[in-house]
Protein backbone atom coordinates (compact mmCIF):
# COMPACT_ATOMS: atom_id res chain seq x y z
CA UNK A 1 0.00 0.00 0.00
CA UNK A 2 1.27 2.91 -1.20
CA UNK A 3 -0.48 5.88 1.14
CA UNK A 4 -2.62 5.32 4.38
CA UNK A 5 -6.37 5.74 2.95
CA UNK A 6 -8.11 8.30 5.52
CA UNK A 7 -10.67 6.53 7.69
CA UNK A 8 -13.56 8.46 6.18
CA UNK A 9 -12.70 6.35 2.91
CA UNK A 10 -14.92 3.07 2.98
CA UNK A 11 -13.69 1.81 -0.46
CA UNK A 12 -11.01 3.08 -2.94
CA UNK A 13 -9.81 2.03 -6.06
CA UNK A 14 -6.68 3.25 -7.39
CA UNK A 15 -5.40 2.48 -10.94
CA UNK A 16 -7.14 -0.81 -11.10
CA UNK A 17 -7.15 -2.55 -14.04
CA UNK A 18 -8.32 -6.33 -14.69
CA UNK A 19 -7.84 -8.24 -17.71
CA UNK A 20 -8.99 -12.12 -18.06
CA UNK A 21 -6.85 -14.82 -19.73
CA UNK A 22 -3.70 -12.05 -19.85
CA UNK A 23 -1.47 -13.18 -22.70
CA UNK A 24 -3.69 -15.46 -24.45
CA UNK A 25 -5.94 -15.65 -27.71
CA UNK A 26 -9.20 -15.10 -25.80
CA UNK A 27 -8.05 -12.20 -23.59
CA UNK A 28 -10.43 -9.92 -22.16
CA UNK A 29 -9.76 -6.32 -20.60
CA UNK A 30 -12.47 -6.11 -18.58
CA UNK A 31 -11.71 -2.81 -16.55
CA UNK A 32 -9.01 0.04 -17.02
CA UNK A 33 -7.18 2.67 -14.72
CA UNK A 34 -10.36 2.84 -12.49
CA UNK A 35 -9.89 5.74 -9.67
CA UNK A 36 -12.33 5.24 -7.56
CA UNK A 37 -13.47 6.51 -3.60
CA UNK A 38 -16.65 5.50 -1.56
CA UNK A 39 -16.96 7.12 1.91
CA UNK A 40 -18.01 5.45 4.54
CA UNK A 41 -21.56 5.46 5.21
CA UNK A 42 -21.72 6.77 1.13
CA UNK A 43 -24.65 5.21 -1.52
CA UNK A 44 -22.84 5.21 -4.71
CA UNK A 45 -24.87 3.32 -7.83
CA UNK A 46 -23.04 1.92 -10.77
CA UNK A 47 -24.46 1.96 -13.98
CA UNK A 48 -23.17 1.40 -17.43
CA UNK A 49 -23.86 -0.59 -20.64
CA UNK A 50 -23.91 -4.67 -20.71
CA UNK A 51 -20.61 -6.28 -20.28
CA UNK A 52 -18.96 -3.01 -19.38
CA UNK A 53 -17.44 -4.44 -16.28
CA UNK A 54 -19.89 -3.16 -13.26
CA UNK A 55 -20.25 -6.60 -11.59
CA UNK A 56 -16.15 -7.28 -12.38
CA UNK A 57 -15.26 -3.92 -10.21
CA UNK A 58 -17.92 -5.02 -7.18
CA UNK A 59 -15.91 -8.75 -7.12
CA UNK A 60 -12.51 -6.92 -7.13
CA UNK A 61 -14.30 -4.67 -4.57
CA UNK A 62 -15.08 -7.92 -2.36
CA UNK A 63 -11.76 -9.26 -3.13
CA UNK A 64 -13.38 -12.01 -4.78
CA UNK A 65 -11.16 -11.65 -8.24
CA UNK A 66 -7.73 -9.65 -7.70
CA UNK A 67 -6.63 -6.89 -9.76
CA UNK A 68 -4.57 -7.26 -12.33
CA UNK A 69 -2.89 -3.92 -11.84
CA UNK A 70 -2.96 -0.70 -9.30
CA UNK A 71 -4.69 -1.53 -6.18
CA UNK A 72 -8.24 -2.66 -4.68
CA UNK A 73 -8.24 -1.23 -0.92
CA UNK A 74 -11.62 -1.98 1.53
CA UNK A 75 -11.28 -0.06 5.25
CA UNK A 76 -7.82 0.96 4.22
CA UNK A 77 -6.61 -2.49 4.11
CA UNK A 78 -6.15 -4.89 0.33
CA UNK A 79 -9.48 -6.07 -0.56
CA UNK A 80 -8.63 -9.77 -0.14
CA UNK A 81 -7.70 -8.97 3.68
CA UNK A 82 -11.16 -7.31 4.10
CA UNK A 83 -12.79 -10.50 2.52
CA UNK A 84 -11.21 -12.64 5.32
CA UNK A 85 -12.37 -9.75 7.68
CA UNK A 86 -15.44 -10.34 6.97
CA UNK A 87 -15.86 -6.17 6.64
CA UNK A 88 -18.91 -6.63 3.67
CA UNK A 89 -21.97 -8.46 2.56
CA UNK A 90 -23.20 -8.79 -0.98
CA UNK A 91 -26.47 -9.29 -2.56
CA UNK A 92 -27.55 -10.49 -5.61
CA UNK A 93 -30.04 -10.73 -8.38
CA UNK A 94 -31.16 -14.14 -7.22
CA UNK A 95 -31.94 -13.58 -3.06
CA UNK A 96 -30.07 -17.45 -3.38
CA UNK A 97 -31.97 -18.62 -0.27
CA UNK A 98 -31.98 -22.25 1.16
CA UNK A 99 -35.59 -23.75 0.11
CA UNK A 100 -34.71 -26.62 3.46
CA UNK A 101 -33.96 -23.48 5.40
CA UNK A 102 -36.47 -21.35 7.63
CA UNK A 103 -36.36 -17.24 7.26
CA UNK A 104 -34.99 -16.97 10.11
CA UNK A 105 -32.19 -20.13 9.40
CA UNK A 106 -31.56 -18.36 6.37
CA UNK A 107 -30.81 -15.19 7.96
CA UNK A 108 -28.83 -16.80 10.55
CA UNK A 109 -26.71 -19.13 8.39
CA UNK A 110 -23.53 -16.71 8.42
CA UNK A 111 -23.55 -16.67 11.96
CA UNK A 112 -23.39 -20.52 12.12
CA UNK A 113 -20.76 -20.29 9.96
CA UNK A 114 -18.75 -17.93 12.52
CA UNK A 115 -19.47 -19.84 15.41
CA UNK A 116 -21.96 -17.66 17.18
CA UNK A 117 -23.98 -19.35 19.90
CA UNK A 118 -27.42 -20.21 19.55
CA UNK A 119 -28.40 -17.69 21.53
CA UNK A 120 -26.35 -14.83 20.38
CA UNK A 121 -27.62 -16.36 16.33
CA UNK A 122 -31.25 -16.34 17.72
CA UNK A 123 -30.87 -12.12 19.07
CA UNK A 124 -29.49 -10.94 16.14
CA UNK A 125 -31.63 -13.02 13.99
CA UNK A 126 -34.63 -11.05 15.77
CA UNK A 127 -32.64 -7.28 14.80
CA UNK A 128 -32.54 -8.05 11.30
CA UNK A 129 -35.95 -9.75 11.01
CA UNK A 130 -37.20 -5.95 12.41
CA UNK A 131 -35.06 -4.42 10.43
CA UNK A 132 -36.55 -5.54 7.39
CA UNK A 133 -40.17 -5.84 9.07
CA UNK A 134 -40.70 -9.79 8.36
CA UNK A 135 -40.56 -10.67 11.96
CA UNK A 136 -44.06 -12.71 11.44
CA UNK A 137 -42.65 -14.84 8.70
CA UNK A 138 -39.34 -15.73 10.57
CA UNK A 139 -41.06 -19.64 10.31
CA UNK A 140 -41.81 -19.18 6.77
CA UNK A 141 -39.91 -20.81 3.79
CA UNK A 142 -38.37 -18.64 0.90
CA UNK A 143 -40.99 -20.29 -1.46
CA UNK A 144 -43.91 -18.73 0.55
CA UNK A 145 -42.81 -15.28 0.16
CA UNK A 146 -43.21 -13.28 -2.41
CA UNK A 147 -39.81 -11.80 -4.96
CA UNK A 148 -39.40 -8.73 -2.77
CA UNK A 149 -40.21 -10.50 0.25
CA UNK A 150 -37.17 -12.86 -0.21
CA UNK A 151 -34.68 -10.26 -1.04
CA UNK A 152 -35.58 -8.72 2.34
CA UNK A 153 -34.36 -11.66 3.81
CA UNK A 154 -31.19 -11.56 0.95
CA UNK A 155 -30.46 -8.38 2.50
CA UNK A 156 -30.83 -9.46 6.24
CA UNK A 157 -28.76 -12.19 5.76
CA UNK A 158 -25.90 -10.17 4.13
CA UNK A 159 -26.06 -7.76 7.06
CA UNK A 160 -26.59 -10.36 9.85
CA UNK A 161 -23.02 -10.13 10.99
CA UNK A 162 -22.39 -6.55 11.08
CA UNK A 163 -20.14 -5.62 7.78
CA UNK A 164 -19.58 -2.24 7.14
CA UNK A 165 -20.19 -2.51 3.70
CA UNK A 166 -23.18 -3.83 1.41
CA UNK A 167 -22.35 -4.61 -2.44
CA UNK A 168 -25.30 -5.12 -4.39
CA UNK A 169 -25.54 -6.68 -7.83
CA UNK A 170 -28.73 -5.51 -9.51
CA UNK A 171 -30.69 -6.55 -6.56
CA UNK A 172 -34.01 -5.75 -7.83
CA UNK A 173 -33.72 -6.52 -11.71
CA UNK A 174 -36.27 -9.35 -11.48
CA UNK A 175 -38.74 -8.04 -9.88
CA UNK A 176 -41.83 -6.12 -11.01
CA UNK A 177 -42.17 -2.16 -11.15
CA UNK A 178 -43.92 -1.57 -8.04
CA UNK A 179 -42.01 -4.03 -6.12
CA UNK A 180 -39.04 -2.35 -7.20
CA UNK A 181 -39.89 0.80 -5.86
CA UNK A 182 -40.95 -0.47 -2.55
CA UNK A 183 -37.75 -2.15 -2.38
CA UNK A 184 -35.73 0.50 -3.45
CA UNK A 185 -37.54 2.65 -0.35
CA UNK A 186 -36.90 -0.20 1.70
CA UNK A 187 -33.43 -0.36 1.19
CA UNK A 188 -32.94 3.45 1.76
CA UNK A 189 -34.10 3.07 5.07
CA UNK A 190 -32.51 0.37 6.08
CA UNK A 191 -29.50 2.08 4.68
CA UNK A 192 -30.25 4.69 7.05
CA UNK A 193 -31.05 2.86 9.87
CA UNK A 194 -27.68 1.01 9.97
CA UNK A 195 -25.28 3.72 8.06
CA UNK A 196 -23.77 0.76 6.16
CA UNK A 197 -21.49 2.04 2.97
CA UNK A 198 -23.74 0.45 -0.05
CA UNK A 199 -22.01 0.21 -3.46
CA UNK A 200 -25.41 -0.92 -5.92
CA UNK A 201 -24.88 -1.98 -9.37
CA UNK A 202 -27.54 -1.12 -11.50
CA UNK A 203 -28.97 -1.15 -15.33
CA UNK A 204 -31.86 1.37 -14.89
CA UNK A 205 -31.39 5.08 -14.54
CA UNK A 206 -33.85 6.03 -12.37
CA UNK A 207 -32.85 3.35 -9.59
CA UNK A 208 -29.46 4.88 -9.56
CA UNK A 209 -30.19 8.16 -8.86
CA UNK A 210 -33.05 7.79 -7.10
CA UNK A 211 -31.09 5.64 -4.60
CA UNK A 212 -27.68 7.26 -4.63
CA UNK A 213 -25.35 10.45 -3.63
CA UNK A 214 -23.06 9.49 -6.38
CA UNK A 215 -24.06 7.79 -9.70
CA UNK A 216 -20.82 6.29 -11.71
CA UNK A 217 -21.03 5.98 -14.85
CA UNK A 218 -19.03 3.77 -16.99
CA UNK A 219 -17.93 2.96 -20.25
CA UNK A 220 -18.64 -0.13 -22.68
CA UNK A 221 -15.60 -2.37 -22.41
CA UNK A 222 -12.89 -2.05 -20.94
CA UNK A 223 -14.72 -0.64 -18.68
CA UNK A 224 -13.58 3.38 -17.37
CA UNK A 225 -15.24 5.71 -15.25
CA UNK A 226 -16.67 8.62 -17.29
CA UNK A 227 -18.44 10.21 -15.06
CA UNK A 228 -19.14 10.49 -11.71
CA UNK A 229 -22.24 13.00 -11.41
CA UNK A 230 -23.64 13.35 -7.54
CA UNK A 231 -27.17 13.51 -6.53
CA UNK A 232 -28.52 15.97 -3.95
CA UNK A 233 -32.20 14.91 -3.49
CA UNK A 234 -32.46 14.78 0.56
CA UNK A 235 -34.93 12.84 2.09
CA UNK A 236 -36.42 10.56 -0.64
CA UNK A 237 -39.40 9.43 -0.67
CA UNK A 238 -42.49 9.17 -3.29
CA UNK A 239 -42.26 12.67 -4.04
CA UNK A 240 -38.97 12.13 -5.00
CA UNK A 241 -40.30 10.83 -8.69
CA UNK A 242 -41.58 13.79 -8.82
CA UNK A 243 -39.24 16.31 -8.32
CA UNK A 244 -37.67 18.10 -11.10
CA UNK A 245 -34.40 17.68 -9.79
CA UNK A 246 -34.96 13.67 -9.40
CA UNK A 247 -36.02 14.78 -13.81
CA UNK A 248 -32.89 16.62 -14.12
CA UNK A 249 -30.54 14.07 -12.78
CA UNK A 250 -31.76 11.09 -14.51
CA UNK A 251 -31.48 13.56 -17.89
CA UNK A 252 -27.63 14.21 -17.10
CA UNK A 253 -26.59 10.46 -16.46
CA UNK A 254 -28.95 9.76 -20.10
CA UNK A 255 -26.90 11.80 -21.29
CA UNK A 256 -23.44 10.40 -20.46
CA UNK A 257 -24.34 7.20 -21.52
CA UNK A 258 -25.29 8.83 -24.56
CA UNK A 259 -22.42 10.56 -25.27
CA UNK A 260 -20.47 6.88 -24.72
CA UNK A 261 -22.84 5.86 -27.90
CA UNK A 262 -21.54 8.80 -29.87
CA UNK A 263 -18.05 7.72 -29.99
Amino acid sequence: MNDVVPPSIAVEARGASKVFSRGKPNQVVALENIDLSVRRGGFVSLIGPSGCGKSTLLRLMAGLVPATEGEMLVNGKSADQARRDRDYGMAFQSASLFDWRTVARNIELPLELLGWSKAQRADRTKEMLNLVQLSEFAEHYPNQLSGGMQQRVAIARALSFEPSILLMDEPFGALDEMTREHMQAELLRIWGDTQTSVVFVTHSIPEAVFLAQRVIVMSPRPGRIIADIHVDLGSRDVDTREDPEFFRKITEVREALRAIEGH
